[in-house]
């Protein structure tokens, strides 16, 4: 079994507990608006648009097949900037085997991995084989999963998936309907049902709410929200908006909200028993 990855950050601090090896898997179910790595959203359909636009010569067709030649890469990340669909020909096949061998490099400086994405869960057939080996060899490492909850993970299917992942990392972007289905072009219903069970099963390490000013009802998801993980060891970490990485056709209606604005949603958190909170 194969996976496309779009990129493994071997040290990161800000993708779960301690300092942990990153790895994003390719493609995403949601399209949200403010998304900071639209090139994880779609797989690469081989137009070969890319490549007229590679400064390096890093990218060719070879059987109708775009390759990528990470050596020749000079990362100027024009072929992302000007990739039609919101892909990247900058992603790579890896067995999971071939991500053990990554993880072996930096397995005495890590506390564990977290899978990220585009979508993880999309892939949770390989994850599940990757952190069952992981769990073999390195029984120390904790294994994370960073989600947008889009699936539902009470679904038989999803069941060792869930077992073998020691915590979740969960966002929850909106709480009406309507405005997740507008920000993200999808429903919001397993992700406040994951929410609920992830936390009824001790599963849930973190949740996440960007906060874009007016519009969203930022309100309203972190009082609901609150309310869930309310006297529960789970971090509620409230986002600032921030254009960087936005497509910019997407820029012009996303608004940045104020310091003041965020410190209130974080007085209404801890209003309502919430134990850990952080603004970033």
């Amino acid at each position: 079994m194969k996976a496309r990855i779009n990129r493994i950050i071997k040290f990161s601090n800000v993708d779960g507990p301690g300092n942990r090896m990153a790895i994003f898997f390719q493609k995403c179910n949601f399209n949200c608006e403010y998304c900071h790595n639209p090139e994880t959203i779609k797989a690469c359909i081989h137009c070969g648009r890319c490549i007229e636009f590679c400064e390096s010569g890093a990218l060719e067709r070879v059987d109708g097949i775009i390759k990528w030649d990470k050596e020749r890469c000079c990362e100027c990340d024009q072929c992302i900037k000007n990739c039609s669909i919101d892909s990247s020909p900058k992603t790579l096949e890896y067995s999971v085997e071939d991500v053990i061998k990554e993880i072996d490099k930096v397995k005495f400086f890590i506390k564990g991995i977290t899978v990220s994405g585009g979508e993880s869960s999309l892939s949770f057939e390989f994850i599940t084989l990757l952190f069952k080996r992981v769990k073999e060899l390195w029984p120390h490492l904790t294994c994370f999963v960073d989600t947008n909850g889009g699936v539902d993970f009470q679904l038989e299917i999803y069941k060792e998936f869930v077992e073998v992942t020691d915590a979740f990392m969960l966002d929850v972007k909106a709480w009406d309907l309507k405005e997740h289905i507008e920000l993200t072009g999808v429903s919001n219903e397993n992700v406040i049902k994951n929410l609920i069970y992830l936390e009824s099963i001790d599963k849930l390490f973190e949740v996440r709410t960007v906060v874009v000013k007016d519009l969203l009802n930022n309100r309203l998801t972190v009082e609901n929200v609150s309310k869930i993980i309310s006297n529960r060891p789970i971090r509620y970490k409230i986002i600032k908006y921030r254009p960087f990485g936005v497509r910019a056709d997407k820029i012009e209606k996303l608004k940045t909200p104020s310091q003041e604005e965020l410190e209130n949603l974080e007085k209404l958190a801890n209003s309502l028993n919430v134990k850990s909170t952080l603004i970033i």
